[in-house]
This record gives structure tokens, sequence and C-alpha cells, in this order.
């Protein structure tokens, strides 16, 4: 957010006159329960509590907006006492942060995705995660301070972001082990800004000069180049000003003053150094001389990564440079010559010597490895892309004048959009893509629904265009075309959303004949319509205070271990896999099919059961099972939960099941009445002629509420 924010309420509007809105009063429901059958099938009733449902005219976009949505609940992991975080990769990798195997990398993308849930549970365990469980270790560069300001944007509560003031103080000073001070520029890796054979890396290796590199991954470009990057530099960037607005509403002016020093001289110094004009581009400086490459010199190419500045909104309203306009940088990304690929946003130009050379395979596979030469990541796409957004909505003079418009964004959000799609129509988000052809590059086991990107955010903040704010205003600035576009866009609804302690619901109709409301742009807070019909346009909507309640935190799972020698212990009558047991309390839970996940007993077991005993007797009110659905697997026929006391097993007293019978690919929810137990059972009747996978059992509680 940009001084931009505080603009003269001159274009406040409540659009629309009194007597339209008298006329068109009812808000429209959109059939909810339905879509989420269609989308989310016997695990359609999370979603109904959960996420904010959006009808759109392309049926891509409204695809994969729900995906995304499923994708996201896939990468939850409950991890006991600090009630869950969220993960990147659904398998654990060698380079995960143990035992909970997340990675700081990608939580900023979480928490972007995560703040339009409706409660903020999920975004307030994973903050408390990153800053006092040790989530936030540096393992990679991150922006993990200023994703936390901007959930608070749309829950209207800067509680979850105070407490850890002095936190993000501390992590951002310990980045001063990666600043020059007398450039005012942070340098890194690019192997530890998540991004390796860059072309800093590549040629500081040498391999850019070569026509065949060394096998050695250490000498070919996976690791060194470290340079000051646009990346880290924005990053902390933003963390200085989320530092500086959060100190303020602390009441710490001087610390909010020297934050945004801070700030201001990281800016001063990426426009000044990091800026290209040769190449109108936001580009690398060495760090440091090898043998190929000088301290101080440029890299000698244009990467994605020099839009990342304008996901932070760096670079001046102004506009000005010394050699134009900065948002010239953008004609890269629309031409297909340079960073603009048929299939998918570049990583590298094609002029650069080494693009798409292969350097890196997998060793047991032989596939193609990770490498940022060229192939398109939805990581660095989704960043752009939150860029442009930025550029069109902040900047509308700076991007007209270099003729980028709103078409330009809808049309690179549709590539992106298709990006998620196989060959068969069917979505799994993987690492990278070959941008001349659109398939998937490393199709390894770990690459199925990766999750290391935005696009719900993309499509509400973007698209849609609410452009969440800390005060109590509504703003929307919709990026979509006008119609007589190519490709317009009709209609689209967006229900179900919660924003600073409102409902808020917005419909948008041509010409009046889905939604009934006349045409253009309506808007409704907690049911009654506060702006429209309207054309779309800017607008900026007072809120009455929204209410406030009690931080919300995910509840404690009591059955989860995520592998740690002194925590529950899973036992069961028999197992197909050695480590099937431990995966049912492991907290990952998901119902893709493509990585496996969860116990199953023997095939010759006929009254299998299974077992989660506690290191101490807990009082448990609930148990939640998670049954996997697919060929040859279906729910049990039957089940019954059991408690172990000092007096030994009994059922659990006063058991309400939902649903009453047995599901799956969906939540199993038992409550019954609070008893202390020193373990839970679940005995189980397997299906006729099928079998049955155990994906998660999960235990809480009396203070569960309900998820």
């Amino acid at each position: 957010m940009s001084s931009k924010r505080a603009k003269v309420f001159a274009c406040l509007v409540l659009a629309g006159t009194a007597s339209a809105q008298a006329k068109y009063p009812v808000e429209p429901a959109l059939p909810i329960a339905r879509m989420a059958d269609q989308y989310f099938g016997a695990d359609a009733r999370w979603y109904e509590r959960n996420i904010p449902f959006l009808e759109i005219d392309d049926p891509e976009i409204q695809q994969i907006y729900f995906y995304r949505w499923k994708l996201f609940r896939s990468h939850i992991r409950e991890i006991g006492a600090e009630g869950t975080t969220v993960v990147e990769f659904l398998p654990n990798v060698p380079w995960a942060r143990q035992p909970d195997t997340d990675l700081n990398d990608s939580a900023a993308f979480h928490l972007m995705e995560g703040r339009w849930l409706r409660s903020p549970a999920v975004v307030n365990s994973l903050i408390g995660h990153l800053y006092t469980g040790g989530g936030d270790d540096r393992h990679f560069s991150e922006w993990i301070a200023a994703a936390t300001e901007q959930t608070t944007w749309v829950t209207g509560d800067p509680a979850p972001a105070l407490k850890h003031l002095d936190t993000m103080q501390h992590i951002f000073n310990l980045w001063d082990d990666h600043l020059d001070r007398q450039r005012n520029l942070y340098w890194i890796e690019p192997l530890l800004d998540a991004t390796e054979y860059t072309i800093a890396s590549i040629d500081a290796s040498g391999a850019g000069f070569q026509e065949h590199a060394s096998p050695d991954q250490n000498q070919n470009g996976f690791t060194g180049g470290f340079a000051f990057r646009p990346s880290i530099n924005s990053y902390q960037y933003a963390n200085a000003m989320a530092i500086s607005r959060l100190a303020r509403a602390a009441g710490q002016p001087q610390v909010a003053d020297d934050y945004e020093r801070r700030a201001e001289a990281i800016r001063g110094a990426v426009l000044s150094e990091l800026w290209n004009p040769g190449m109108q581009h936001f580009v690398d400086r060495y760090q440091r001389s090898t043998k190929y490459v000088a301290a101080g010199d440029f890299i000698r190419g244009r990467e994605l990564v020099g839009f990342v500045p304008w996901m932070f909104e760096l670079p001046p309203q102004a506009q000005a440079s010394d050699s134009g306009s900065y948002a010239s940088a953008w004609r890269h990304a629309l031409a297909s010559s340079e960073l603009g690929g048929p299939f998918g946003l570049r990583t590298v130009e094609p002029s650069y010597p080494r693009f798409m050379t292969q350097y890196r395979y997998d060793f047991e596979t032989g596939r193609r490895e990770c490498q940022w030469n060229g192939p398109s990541w939805p990581f660095q796409t989704s960043q752009a892309l939150t860029g442009l957004a930025n550029l069109l909505d902040d900047y509308p003079r700076a991007a007209a004048s270099d003729g980028i418009a709103k078409a330009d964004y809808l049309r690179l959000l549709r590539q992106y959009t298709h990006q998620h799609l196989l060959a068969d129509g069917q979505p799994d988000l993987q690492e990278d893509y070959d941008p001349e052809t659109g398939t998937p590059i490393v199709g390894l086991p770990r690459s199925h629904h990766y999750s290391h990107s935005t696009d719900i955010d993309l499509v509400l903040s973007g698209l849609i265009g609410l452009r969440p704010r800390p005060d109590d205003v509504l703003e929307l600035n919709p990026l979509v075309p006008p119609e007589g576009s190519s490709r317009p866009i009709h209609y689209f609804a967006v229900n179900q959303l919660a924003y600073h302690g409102h409902r808020i619901a917005l419909f948008y109709d041509a010409d009046g004949s889905r939604y009934h409301l006349g045409r253009g742009l309506s808007i409704f807070v907690d049911g009654r319509r506060r702006s429209g019909p309207s054309p779309l346009g800017h607008l900026l909507i007072p809120l009455p205070p929204g209410r406030r309640s009690e931080t919300a935190m995910s509840p404690e799972d009591l059955a989860v271990n995520v592998g740690v020698p002194d925590g529950p212990k899973g036992s069961a009558s028999s197992s197909d896999s050695p480590e099937g047991i431990a995966q049912a309390i492991d907290g990952r839970m998901w119902f893709f099919p493509e990585i496996v996940n969860g116990w199953s007993p023997s095939t010759e077991d006929a009254n299998p059961w299974y077992m989660v005993e506690f290191p101490r007797p807990r009082t448990v009110a609930s148990v939640e099972l998670d049954f996997f659905a697919g060929p040859g697997f279906a729910a049990p026929a039957k089940y019954k939960v059991q408690a172990r006391t000092d007096e030994g097993w009994s059922d659990v007293q006063g058991a309400r099941r939902d649903p009453a019978v047995p599901l799956a690919g969906g939540a199993n929810r038992i409550e019954f009445s609070p008893q202390q137990a020193r373990a839970i059972r679940v005995l189980l009747q397997p299906a006729s002629e099928v079998r049955l996978r155990l994906i998660e059992l999960k235990a809480y509680g009396p203070q569960k509420k309900d998820r």
C-alpha cells in the first residue's frame, strides 16, 4: 500500500441513486451449496464455512480459483499446541525445516492467500508459528513482516501483527549480515533467494561462457552468483515499511521513524543502483568478483525478478528516472521475444546465451530439475502479476503512458490460470513450466499440487479489485477491461467475503440480466446495498467499525505427531505399509490421489482398528476422521470411536456424528461428552470389495470450534 491509499475522499462514492438502491434492495444468493458440491465433492462443507465464493464469466478462472482453495486447505498442517502451519510441498523434502516440514520462502504467499479465509484462525496460527515457533528461520529471503501486516488489512485486526513487532525488528536486523552499508543494498546468493541457476549464478560459475559445463552442480550455477538483487531489497523495503506502520499504530513513533528512514534508504539505493537505463529494467549487480564476473557489474540479461519492486510499490509515484518512466520495464513482460512467453512468463529472456540450457537432473529419475534460466515459475509469475495490478491501480498515468492496460493483466492472468491445467484438463499446479510449450518441466513426485505462489489473491485483489487497507474503508478498483475488449467479462460475483468484521458481497452485471440488480457493479455490506448499480471504476466506501472479537487461533490437535519421539503414538491392528501408521496422525491431510498419505489395514484384516495413545491423559471432546476416496477405496461401512481410561476401553458417550453415514473424501466429525482419555481408538468395518485408507485422525478438546 502506498500514499495513494490516503487519497482525498473526493472520489468516495456511494454509487447509484437512492431510488435505484430502493428498487433493488435484496442481495442475490449465489448457489453456494451447489458450487461447493461441484468443486469440492464430499469435502464441500469445509469450504462452505471458510471461503468466499466466486462466480465469473470465465470458466477457467472460476475453476482454478476453487482449485487453489483446495490446494490451500491441503497444505494446512496440524502441528499441535501451535495450531497449524502451512507447508510448501505436500510430501516432506530434505531442505524443509524439520519436523514441521515448512519453508519460510513460501510463508508470505500462504499469508496472502489465507488472508481471504472467512476466519483468520489459520493465518493467525501461521503468524504465531513464524514468529514464536521459529518458522521464519531465514533459510531463504522473505517478506513475512510485509505479508503479516497485509493480512490485518483484510481482517481489520492488527493485534496478530502487533504482538510480534519486537520479533519482526529482530529478524529484520539479522539480515544486516547481508547488508552492504556503503551501497545501502542487500546481497544474496540466488539459491538462498529460492532461485537457482539464475544469470548471476550461471555466469559467476563460468558455465555461462562454456558450451559444456561441469557436471558438478557447485561449479555450474546451482550455487554462487552472490548479487544485489531486486528481490531481497524489495522484500527488506516492504518489511521495513510494515514495521514502521505497525510501530506507529503501537504508539512507538521513534521506531516508526527509524524504519521509515531505513525503507527510504533502500528505495533510493534500488532506484539508483539496480535500475539499468540501457535495459530499462531492475537488474542484478554482482556483489563479489569471480574468475568470470566483476563485482558491481550488471548481469547480462533481463529477468522476471526485475518486476518485484512493483509488488511492494517501491518505484515512486512520479515514476520519473533519468532515462524515462520506470513503468517502461513492463513492455518486456508483454513482448513475445522477451519475457512474455507464449505459455507463461519467462524468468529470463531468450537472448541470454544459456536460456533454457539444462544443467541439473534428478539423480534417481534422470528428470530435469529446477532452474531459473528461462522456465516459467508460478512463484515469480504471481509476484509479477501482483506488481502489474499495483502498477495499474497506483500508477495509472505511468501505465497508460507506456501502453499498459487492464486487458494486459487479464490476458496474463488467463495465461497463468491455464498453466494450472494438465493436458487432460485436470488441475495440478507444479513447480515450473516450459514457457514455449506450457508443459511441466520437473514433474517429480514432490511437484504435484505445489504451493509457492498466489492466485486467489490475484483474482480478489487484482481482477475483482478489492484493495485491502488498514482503515475502515472498502476500496475497489476492478481490473476488468471495458466492454468491447477481446473476450470481455460480462459478469462476476463474490459472496461470503469477510472484510474488517463485515460480510461483503459484490455483483457486476454488464447488462443487468444475470443478477437483476441493474447494469454495473453493486456492493452489499452485511446484506444491505451500499453502492450501485454503477459503472466499474474506483470506489471508496466507508464502513462502520467492524466487530472485534478475541483473536482466533486454530485449535490444538491432541492426536498429532509431526515426528517427535515424545508425542502421541499411533498403532493399528495391521498396516499395508510401515510408514502408514505414522502418516495417519502426522497433521498432513489431503485428498489428492497423486501423493499417497495415510494408513490402510492389510487386505486380510477383517476387523481393523487404529489407535492413538497420548503421552499423558487428555480431555477429548471430538474426533475427526478423514478417509480417502478413489478407485478401489471407500469409506468404511461402519466405525465406532472408543476412549481408554483407567477402567479400560469404552465407547465415547453421547456421540453425535456429522455426517451420520461414513463419508470418504471429506471430514467425519464425532462430538461427544468431554472425557479424560489415555488413548482414542476407532474400530472399523470395511465396505465389501473395497479398501479403506485413513488419511488423518484428529482429536480436539472441548474448546474446539466448528471447523
